[in-house]
């Protein structure tokens, strides 16, 4: 065989052994895997589930002009002017000649402020009259119940929301009860005369869970023979859910990573009561915490931070101002009253001054109702911790301490770039009193809610019924 024979074999045999060696190393192309198909309906959360309905009634252009506005802002303007256009606060400054085509309101010798927001009410869950038919606030089934929603439970009919909207409240925040250590998640409501509560829930505000710590959890279920029965049961009834929550979240996050890696894999069943405790660790769900006392407060934080939650606020609050620079530094609002005292024994520290207190140490004060009176007249109530702050030599303005029944409760339930001050851009919920709101005789002359006069003390018109009282004649 000649040489040139013998190279040109030699080639070819090295091509063929190259080639099957390819051939042996690779791998075939995956298919690409199917989309998984996506849950039957119900079996994952929906956050679109009970979604608002809410549409604005019809306002117009307006101006109101020459009152004392207190823009919630720390700003205090004499002989000042707002602007209201298509549903939102165009303009706030000095008084001026109005734009063309506006309706000019004449505000002189009166004060304007937000529209009052209250942090904690039960209007619609425990509504009038009080009967046990109407008694749908506290489910006192078992101490853990944050699978029940209060929307679930509003009866949109109770008088006592045209009752607050004469008093200047525009938002109100419905909770479920305090019997239980997870009472269940709270809804914040547009206070308009509607047919459903989605019609009056608030678009895309946050949901809230109530809690409830010390006595109330403990009587309740200890009274039934079974834990918790101290405050010691009750912590470690918070801390058995939120571990249960945690595991729950993690399912639900390993599920997901197989399904995108296009393994196979079964989802956890669906639990709604963890559906709410994982929304709070996950950040969506904002904590509104019943507590009274201080070291109850800081076990609570304690907690909180064990579990990597936070709390938005805590309700009642009758010590915070033990606790108001540790308050202050969590960043947590004390949603209280002025003159509530004594009612039980984790009450027996209240002060008036608790809410200035709060507010001096740099934290966030709240005056709240929980009560469907109070609720009628928060200006007076935030007026009586004003009065007893500066009694006890705190400087506090008007124009600060208008926070605690608008700007504060606003952030307190997420909803403060929307609503709370008068600044421009956001929706148009103003009040206008007759006089200085800090007064015992002051009363709401006029109230809009996204623009629109939603109550008018002079005009018939504007003052709403509730159709259970329709008919009701000398028995209103």
């Amino acid at each position: 065989m000649s040489h040139i024979l013998r190279a040109a074999l030699a080639a070819a045999a090295a091509v063929s052994l190259a080639a099957c060696a390819t051939t042996a190393t690779e791998k075939p192309k995956p298919e690409t895997a199917a989309a998984p198909k996506p849950l039957p309906r119900g079996l994952e959360a929906d956050p679109g589930a009970f979604a608002s309905t809410y549409k604005p009634l019809p306002g117009r252009p307006t101006a109101i002009v020459g009152g004392t506005v207190l823009t919630a802002t720390g700003a205090r303007i004499e002989g000042g002017m707002v602007l209201i256009r298509d549903g939102r606060i165009e303009a706030v400054g000095p008084a001026a000649a109005p734009p063309d085509g506006y309706e000019v309101v004449d505000a002189r010798g009166r004060w304007v402020t937000p529209g009052v927001i209250d942090a904690h009410s039960h209007l619609g869950v425990y509504p009038s009259p009080s009967v046990p038919a109407h008694s749908d606030g506290n489910e006192i089934s078992d101490p853990n119940t944050a699978q029940v929603w209060a929307e679930h439970s509003v009866w949109p009919q109770d008088p006592g929301f045209n009752l607050a909207r004469a008093g200047g409240v525009t938002t109100v925040h419905i909770l479920p009860g305090s019997a239980n250590l997870f009472g269940g998640r709270g809804v914040t409501l547009r206070n308009v005369p509607a047919r459903t509560t989605q019609g009056m829930k608030f678009p895309a505000a946050p949901y809230t869970l109530k809690m409830a710590c010390g006595e109330n959890p403990k009587r309740v279920y200890g009274g039934k023979g079974r834990s918790p029965s101290t405050r010691m049961g009750n912590v470690a009834g918070y801390r058995a859910a939120w571990i249960n929550a945690a595991d729950y979240g993690r399912k639900w996050d390993d599920y997901r990573a197989k399904v995108k890696r296009g393994d196979k894999a079964d989802p956890p069943k669906r639990d709604l009561q963890l559906d709410t405790l994982l929304g709070v660790l996950k950040g969506e769900i904002l904590v509104q915490n019943h507590c009274y006392r201080a070291d109850e407060m800081a076990q609570m934080i304690d907690i909180a931070d064990e579990f990597g939650y936070r709390i938005t606020s805590f309700h009642h609050t009758i010590e915070g101002y033990k606790i108001a620079d540790i308050l202050a530094q969590k960043d947590i609002c004390a949603a209280t009253w002025a003159n509530w005292w004594g009612g039980k024994l984790e009450q027996f520290d209240g002060i008036e001054a608790n809410a200035a207190l709060v507010h001096a140490a740099g934290g966030c004060a709240i005056i709240h109702s929980d009560d469907p009176d109070l609720i009628q007249r928060l200006n007076q109530e935030a007026a009586e911790a004003l009065a007893a702050g500066r009694a006890a030599g705190l400087s506090i303005s008007e124009a600060e301490a208008i926070k605690w029944i608008t700007a504060n409760p606003a952030k307190a339930l997420g909803i403060l770039k929307e609503t709370g001050t008068l600044e421009p851009g956001k929706r148009a919920d103003v009040v206008l009193w007759d006089k200085d709101p800090f007064s015992v005789y002051a009363r709401a002359e006029r109230v809009w809610i996204d623009g629109a006069v939603t109550y008018d003390r002079t005009n018939p018109a504007f003052q709403a019924k509730s159709d259970f009282e329709l008919g009701l004649g000398g028995l209103r």
